[in-house]
């Protein structure tokens, strides 16, 4: 049986298409399909939507409501957690990915020596800006954090039993999904796929959310801002060095007349900014690290209800 994980969050105008596209895929796995939905803590009606739709619905599914909104790596967790088949994949609710990619992973789980499966975009229908922004990061992780990253990036994936157990024991906070994948290593192949325009309802993915995103990316998988601050560091003191030197040098040629207030409030300035960065890097490594030490649960399952041929 195939697991599929959906996270939810605010995705009430995309469910009945969701419904209608998931039953498509257990015609087409001959009922062996299982759907665990998680409802992330959305503030609208998605978990009513699908309280209600389930137990008329052809295929087996769980229905998890967290207590709040954790994230949808989070979510995902959850789901994975929960699910009860074999093999698993992972689909957003809002149809941007072609819910036939589903099918496609689990055929190459099935028959290929393969442990996870990822989904490579090859082209999508998105603003220019968010395209641009999109390949720059991924262009700059895959360099300088996870080699073995896609330049596009990873959106949806599926994996085996044991791969999905492995997975769950990364039980890190503000770490990336995608990212523990490709750490964990196993062998892994990709499936290409064309993102299309979003047809219902307005994307929860905030610039807010997509900064966190890369700070989790890249603060959880790499010490490279501390490499750069300390290679910075390293340069901005010896040019310190030498432009103390020129102006000793300058001073005592008789080349210094009145000494230069700008230049002077402008080194503290530029100092004391950096100092400021330094702190905030490595307080966001401390903070990492101490959010890792609380023990708590990283995601709380409020109501857990099941439909359908496995109740």
């Amino acid at each position: 049986m195939l697991s599929l994980v959906i996270p939810v969050y605010r995705n009430e105008e995309s469910l009945p298409s969701l419904l209608k596209a998931v039953d498509n895929l257990n015609v087409e796995l001959h009922g062996a399909l299982e759907v665990v939905f998680v409802v992330d803590g959305s503030p609208d009606r998605s978990y009513e939507i699908l309280r209600d739709s389930l137990p008329l619905q052809n295929f087996a599914s769980q229905l998890i409501l967290l207590s709040k909104n954790f994230g949808s790596f989070m979510a995902i967790r959850t789901g994975l957690q929960h699910g009860k088949g074999t093999t698993f994949a992972v689909m957003a609710a809002d149809l941007q990915e072609p819910p036939s990619l589903v099918l496609t992973m689990n055929r190459v789980l099935n028959t290929e020596p393969v442990d996870v499966v990822v989904g490579v975009r090859e082209s999508r229908q998105d603003p220019f800006l968010s395209k641009l922004a999109s390949k720059t990061f991924w262009g700059l992780y895959k360099r300088y954090v996870i080699p073995e990253m896609p330049a596009g990036g990873v959106d949806m994936f599926g994996c085996n039993l044991e791969f999905r157990d492995n997975l769950l024991k990364l039980e890190e906070r503000h770490s990336s999904l995608i990212a523990q994948i490709f750490w964990l290593g196993f062998r892994r192949q990709i499936v290409h796929y064309s993102r299309v325009a979003r047809e219902h309802g307005k994307s929860a993915w905030t610039l807010r959310k997509k900064v966190n995103y890369l700070m989790d990316s890249v603060f959880s998988f790499t010490d490279l801002p501390i490499r750069l601050l300390i290679r910075i560091g390293a340069v901005g003191s010896a040019l310190s060095a030498l432009y103390g030197f020129s102006v000793v040098l300058a001073k005592l040629g008789g080349l210094i007349d009145v000494p230069g207030y700008a230049m002077t409030l402008f080194t503290i300035t530029l100092l004391g900014s950096l100092n400021l960065l330094g702190l905030g890097v490595i307080g966001s490594y401390a903070w990492r690290t101490y959010e890792n030490t609380k023990g708590r649960p990283l995601a709380i399952p409020m109501k857990v209800s099941e439909f359908g041929a496995n109740k």
